[in-house]
């Protein structure tokens, strides 16, 4: 199960950063309800999995180097 919760996070993550409305790390943390170093760990993962973020100190937010979005499940195949 906890790979299900890691993968919800992340889909979290990335809609917060999508919106810039990440806040400080501390907020982050505490909006998806983990410790400030759960969001560290969570953080490497993301960005061992390609995620070009960087943390914009004028907008007191994480924010994407450019424009990507996680996309992680299952689609239709084509026919």
């Amino acid at each position: 199960m906890k790979f299900i919760v890691v993968l919800e996070r992340i889909e979290r993550v990335d809609q917060f950063i999508r919106l810039k409305a990440t806040g400080s790390p501390k907020d982050l943390a505490a909006r998806l309800g983990i410790s400030e170093s759960a969001w560290y760990e969570l953080l490497s993962t993301m960005i061992a999995l390609g995620a070009p973020i960087y943390y914009n100190k004028e907008r007191n937010s994480y924010c994407y180097k450019e424009e990507v979005k996680f996309v992680c499940g299952f689609k239709p195949k084509a026919k």
